[in-house]
């Protein structure tokens, strides 16, 4: 690892030898192991394991991009003259040069902690505790013809360097939990997957309290497939639950509100925005509605304090009080539109380059409880969790099956209800919210972008929301 981090320094030397404006290398070095167990039989423990750098160049305005996953200086050297090729060769096609932000110059160093470290905990052991879920959801009598339960470690050591005089190092560590459910009876069938997932060692997997919660989720398919009624249609009243609050504000706020996507460098690996630059300051939204992305949440699924061009992590407040208040940005995207970078560059490997990402997207709780929240619904739904979702490619019209749901009478949960259905534009969304409770959550997803795909860890979640006179069908 020290050949690779010393070859990023001299890649960067070499870039500017060859002509480059600017140059950056970022060494990444990923280990994955993975821990499966289908129907009540372990089938796999694997391990992957990926090294090199990636290089990334600006000659004459045009970027240029390669990598080297081996730790010789020739095949640095061939990279690095890929790299500054590629740029040349673009310039003549350029509309506009690229270029950088100014930022800080950043060196530092960071590293999560983990108080149990994973390789202390024996590989039986993990696998044990994967055959104890699946004997907690075939113990709760609903037949579940189909289980697969998933542990996946995942650790990334990386050494950021540009010209600009950043270096900046991060060890990252983190744990996903994955859960697949089918439950089965009466000719009925109904799925659930439960993910979660967080940044440390073996004691951020303790403090999930898995076969509890398997055990309850099992449970809840079987009382859904016995006991849920058909939902009513029409003009109601809609409280949301959080894990279908984080899914919304990722997918209606996070995506759209991505720079690359709302200037069209999207479109044909990922879809476009309805957000336009024009739109920074205009009003979709209700006052209760805020919505911010947060690297730096200690323990989070998609923690990190510098991204992958060396600039610092901070809170950035997406929409705020039904305001577009800022958009994501890398610092190409935030030099092209006059602002700071806000640390939005991740790549999951070193061989692609960093695109804009969102880490943890949620919307920001209130003060209500959650009986307050009901408490002067005549008549509504209470949608606690999705069973599907899809959204159009603008991230503006979307549709949201419910799973775990409940009629809201007189101020009171009552019977479950059958897949209720939510079809809605984003902005109606937004300004039928009306309260937000305090009971803030967040749900585990590996999010993917560009071409080729790339998956970085996320979390997403929010408040119980609840939406006044919205229409389901």
């Amino acid at each position: 690892m020290m050949v690779f981090r010393d070859l990023a320094e001299y890649s960067v030397e070499h870039a500017l030898k060859l002509g480059a404006d600017y140059a950056e290398a970022r060494f990444q070095e990923d280990r994955t192991t993975e821990y499966v167990v289908k129907n009540g039989v372990p089938e796999i423990v694997g391990v992957d394991m990926s090294r090199g750098i990636g290089i990334r160049v600006i000659v004459d305005g045009a970027l240029g991009f390669a990598s080297a996953n081996r730790p010789e200086k020739r095949v640095v050297e061939e990279a690095v003259k890929a790299a500054v090729d590629m740029a040349r060769a673009s310039v003549r096609t350029l509309k506009s040069p690229v270029r950088m932000s100014e930022e800080e110059v950043n060196v530092d160093r960071w590293e999560v902690e983990s108080r149990k470290p994973l390789e202390d905990i024996s590989d039986e052991d993990k696998m044990e505790l994967l055959m104890d879920l699946d004997r907690a959801s075939t113990s709760v009598g609903v037949k579940v013809p189909y289980r697969l339960f998933e542990l996946t470690e995942m650790r990334t050591v990386k050494h950021f360097v540009n010209s600009d005089g950043a270096r900046v190092e991060g060890l990252a560590t983190r744990i996903l939990f994955a859960g697949f459910l089918t439950a089965f009876e009466a000719g009925a069938t109904e799925q659930d997957i439960i993910e979660v997932g967080g940044s440390g060692g073996w004691e951020v997997v303790e403090g999930w309290n898995l076969v509890d919660k398997v055990s309850r989720r099992t449970e809840t398919l079987g009382r859904i497939l016995r006991e849920a009624k058909p939902a009513p249609k029409g003009r109601l009243d809609l409280v949301l639950g959080s894990q279908v609050v984080g899914l919304v504000v990722h997918e209606s706020v996070g995506h759209p509100y991505e720079a690359d996507r709302i200037l069209g460098r999207e479109a044909a690996q990922a879809g476009e925005s309805f957000v336009k630059p024009d739109m920074l300051g205009q009003k979709i939204g209700s006052d209760v509605a805020t919505v911010v992305d947060d690297p730096t949440i200690e323990g989070s699924y998609g923690y990190y304090l510098y991204d992958d061009e060396g600039v610092r992590a901070r809170r950035r407040y997406l929409m705020k009080n039904g305001v577009i208040n800022e958009f994501l940005h890398n610092r190409e995207t935030a030099a092209e539109m006059g602002f700071r970078s806000n640390a939005s560059a991740r790549a999951c490997r070193y061989d692609v380059e960093p695109l804009i990402r969102m880490a943890n997207t949620f919307m920001l709780p209130g003060d209500m409880t959650f009986e307050e929240l009901l408490e002067d619904v005549k008549l509504g739904v209470y949608m606690k969790t999705f069973g599907e979702w899809n959204i159009d490619d603008r991230r503006f019209n979307m549709r949201f099956v419910g799973r775990e749901c409940y009629l809201i009478r007189n101020g009171e949960l009552a019977e479950m209800v059958r897949r209720p259905t939510l079809e809605i534009t984003t902005p109606a969304l937004y300004r039928s919210i009306d309260a937000v409770d305090r009971n803030l959550k967040f749900e585990a997803a590996t999010c993917g972008k560009g071409d080729p795909v790339q998956g970085v860890p996320v979390w997403h979640g929010g408040p119980n929301v609840r939406l006044r006179r919205i229409v389901l069908r």
